[in-house]
């Protein structure tokens, strides 16, 4: 129980990571407001967590609206009085095309959820987080920061890498006030992340290449789980990792080793 007295929030927390997320930090003792556009996956997060005994609040929200996003941090502070961990997983893979043929409206969509969404929960979580220290974790991925061999991924690699970036200047500019801020980067990973990839005329920008028998060491080239992401999430959210901050974590079995 290692999360006990705990206040986590975690974006995205209606499926894969981040309801891996939400699970494990409950199962440690954690409160978790657990957040998603989709109410009805949110819903089903808190439903399992209660269930098995732990504590949670679920909350419809697009992470890039900070009206929406005021309300849930209102709504977590109400509810529990204080925030201690926050989760900044909620993102999209968007549309990947070659960039002239990327729109203006697609670049601008990925950017709002992914870039947008993750400034916005760090701008209204951090006053909170402020009052006592905390930890943030951002779940960034292995795009844009160790591999770029993913066909007219250029808004989504910008996004990720971006978001390294943020965790490591947010690391000094918060480490006065007791809060440490890194980033996971998971690979391949069993999400349903994929199945809202809008890949178009991608033939066009790639580059053939033969990669060695199982593409993840690690797994013979099998996806990595949501559970290991929420682990290492949960080691940096935890005092395990008190003297860890602005680091990227590579979850990914040595997958971008080999890219």
């Amino acid at each position: 129980m290692e999360f006990e007295g705990k206040i986590a929030l975690v974006t995205g927390g209606g499926s894969g990571i981040g309801k891996a997320a939400a699970v494990r930090l409950a199962a440690g003792g954690a409160s978790v407001v657990v957040i998603s556009r989709t109410l009805e996956e949110v819903e089903a997060t808190r439903d399992e967590i209660i269930a098995a005994g732990g504590k949670a609040l679920a909350i419809d929200a697009d992470i890039s609206e900070e009206a929406e996003m005021t309300k849930v941090i209102e709504a977590t502070i109400r509810d529990y009085g204080r925030l201690d961990i926050v989760v900044a997983n909620a993102g999209i893979n968007g549309v990947w095309a070659p960039i002239d043929d990327l729109t203006p409206d697609e670049w601008d969509e990925t950017m709002s959820v992914n870039l947008r969404g993750t400034y916005m929960t760090l701008h209204l979580a951090v006053p909170h987080l402020k009052k006592q220290g905390g930890s943030v974790i951002i779940v960034s991925s292995i795009n844009g920061n160790r591999t770029f061999t993913s066909a007219g991924a250029t808004a989504y690699s910008a996004t990720k890498a971006a978001q390294v970036a943020m965790a490591q200047q947010l690391a000094l500019e918060l480490g006065k006030h007791k809060i440490r801020v890194n980033a996971v980067c998971p690979g391949a990973i069993d999400t349903e992340i994929d199945d809202n990839t809008d890949e178009r005329n991608v033939e066009d920008v790639e580059i053939p290449v033969e990669w060695p028998e199982g593409d993840i060491p690690i797994t013979g080239g099998e996806p990595g789980s949501s559970a290991a992401v929420a682990d290492v999430i949960a080691f940096l959210a935890s005092d395990a990792a008190r003297h860890v901050t602005g680091v990227p974590v590579y979850v990914d079995g040595g997958q971008s080793l080999l890219r």
